[in-house]
């Protein structure tokens, strides 16, 4: 799927929706390994952003957004508008991150 059109907005300037296939998503459960979770409180200390936590963050969200991409694929999509994060703490350390939005077929107007 070409990555320009996965949109948060409704609409792709320069294209018209040939069809609505429905809601696509990308989950992805994560939790901080004890290696992390001791480098992310030694951070604290100094203050500042901590690089471990923000890493894992991207990770999971990019890991999310393909999850979404491939599911949009697999339906016959071309691209992605309305596309959303979403996360949820599930329990201590573990987070649920998901990714999702309305998979369209476009095409150029």
């Amino acid at each position: 799927m070409d990555h320009s059109l996965v949109t948060t907005a409704f609409d792709l300037d320069g294209y018209r929706v040939m069809r609505n296939l429905g809601i696509v998503r990308g989950i992805v459960v994560r939790s901080r390994s004890i290696f992390g979770t001791i480098g992310a409180g030694l951070q604290t200390i100094v203050g500042g952003n901590i690089t471990l936590l923000t890493d894992l963050c991207e990770k999971t969200r990019e890991h999310s957004y393909e999850l979404m991409c491939q599911h949009a694929e697999q339906l016959g999509a071309n691209a992605v508008i309305g596309m959303r994060y979403d996360a949820t703490e599930v329990m201590q350390g573990v987070t649920e991150v998901l990714c999702y939005g309305t998979a369209v077929i476009v095409e150029r107007s």
